[in-house]
């Protein structure tokens, strides 16, 4: 059964599970990459999404992938790498599936942030941020 969170929630829930310290750097390693993940309870939140791309295109992901701008991947603080997670843009119902192979966004108020080619299937590059929902499909984790 999923659960609706609403985004105090989830923060609450980030905080609890991820401690209180500063961000993690943009390029983790794998050593300091290990933020806990959120209870398997966690199986829905909304929020804002943006996307990155040509800037970070190539460059090492937090779970030591190098960063395809092209492929359907993205960015979340505490979900396991490998979680399988569907967004919704909750304004025109569009939606995509994307891989968390790495960690973000940095900036307040984002729940995720997408590649550029999940961005451009949501429809977001033009404005650059929507409002979403997250649902977990499969959690990820070690060896998956």
């Amino acid at each position: 059964m999923v659960r609706r969170l609403t985004l105090s929630c989830a923060v609450t829930a980030v905080l609890m599970y991820a401690g209180c310290g500063p961000a993690a750097p943009r390029f983790a390693t794998r050593e300091n990459s290990a933020i806990p993940a959120q209870p398997s309870s966690v199986h829905q939140l909304t929020g804002i999404a943006s996307y990155y791309a040509d800037e970070f295109h190539g460059r090492p992901t937090a779970n030591g992938e190098e960063f395809d701008m092209h492929a359907m991947t993205a960015a979340h603080q505490t979900l396991p790498f490998n979680t399988t997670v569907r967004v919704t843009d909750t304004t025109t119902g569009a939606a995509v599936t994307v891989r968390i192979n790495d960690r973000g966004p940095f900036k307040d108020n984002r729940v995720i942030d997408l590649s550029l080619e999940a961005a451009k299937r949501l429809g977001i590059v033009t404005k650059g941020t929507a409002p979403v929902r997250l649902e977990v499909l499969e959690l990820g984790g070690p060896g998956k």
